[in-house]
């Protein structure tokens, strides 16, 4: 699929530029005729219009962000068909995102890393409140403006929590290996508490340069996640907070009842050390207790050795990233 600048959709979005692609979708900034405004507009591959489960996918995206009305996620503004191509309409984010960041500029300073990882923790514990799991958070869904606010992307496989069935099982498993938590991995159903796993790793890459588990194929990947021990963050980063680590620690629990049971709850946990840590000294700041944190309501599986292995989706949904090229995961 190809546009010429200066093209329409529906004689109202003038293509500019293509500004990003993924498996499933490509990315143009374009101009808002109507309302005068720049916009991103994501268009579905000409390959997926005709299969009705990526299209459902793709509406499924633009009616649950479009209910979202928050400063750290992207606003949905339309969605539209054009000649048979299939088109979500959003606000333009001047900015670059964070897996960019990372790789030209990490690893992150604590400070910093907090800092997005907190605005994420607001945009995604939104969300949550609104009855919605993002399902597939990543570095290369979460835009970061020249100002340094975080804006949450790509809602294709959110799931609304009055939709999840306790005890479900799936055979294909959606999301990105590198980030989806055990129990995604294991294709059981997911919690807001997997949204707060994938953020860990995320709080992780920043500040070591690269996720706790790293393979050759999403396979073993996915085996990473459900059976090893993430690293020691002190590993690759020796002046990280002794906090710090302890907190990511709880938060990549092979167990979502280990970790905290939503994205507000970590959230309010890292202001707390961002609040306090500051009147510690030596790294170790004594205010912060992670221990004390709510734990999730879901009832533990009782389980005390690793998840068993699980048949690898044979077919792993296509990458999405808002801005850059198409790229294998490290």
């Amino acid at each position: 699929m190809s546009y010429m600048p200066e093209a329409l959709l529906n004689q109202r979005y003038k293509i500019l530029s293509q500004i990003g692609a993924g498996g499933m979708a490509l990315v143009f900034k374009a101009q808002d005729m109507s309302l005068g405004r720049p916009v991103a507009v994501k268009v579905l591959r000409e390959s997926y219009t005709g299969d009705g489960e990526f299209l459902n996918r793709f509406l499924n995206e633009a009616r649950a962000a479009a209910n979202l009305a928050h400063p750290n996620i992207v606003t949905v503004h339309d969605f539209g068909e054009d000649q048979g191509r299939y088109y979500m309409v959003m606000e333009h984010v001047e900015g670059k995102n964070l897996k960019d960041i990372i790789r030209d500029e990490g690893p992150l300073n604590i400070d910093r890393a907090l800092d997005y990882t907190i605005q994420i923790c607001m945009g995604v514990g939104y969300a949550h409140r609104a009855g919605l799991v993002h399902c597939d958070l990543k570095p290369q869904n979460v835009l970061v403006t020249p100002e340094g606010r975080i804006k949450v992307t790509d809602f294709g496989i959110a799931r609304a929590l009055a939709s999840i069935h306790p005890g479900e099982v799936n055979e294909i498993v959606w999301g990105s290996p590198q980030y989806f938590s055990p129990e995604q991995a294991a294709g059981e159903a997911p919690t807001p508490a997997s949204d707060v796993y994938s953020i860990g790793v995320m709080l992780f890459e920043m500040l070591t340069g690269k996720p706790p588990f790293q393979a050759e194929n999403p396979q073993d990947l996915s085996l990473k996640h459900l059976q090893e021990e993430p690293p020691p963050l002190s590993l690759y980063n020796p002046s990280a907070p002794d906090a710090v680590e302890r907190i990511i620690r709880k938060v990549l629990a092979k167990e979502p009842a280990a970790r905290y049971r939503t994205a507000d709850q970590l959230g309010h946990i890292l202001l707390s050390y961002k609040d306090r840590g500051a009147e510690s000294t030596a790294g170790r700041p004594a205010a912060v207790t992670v221990k004390s944190a709510p734990m999730p309501t879901a009832p533990a599986t009782g389980r005390t050795q690793p998840r068993p292995a699980v048949k690898p989706p044979p077919h792993p949904a296509p990458e999405e990233q808002y801005y850059g090229e198409d790229e294998e995961e490290e």
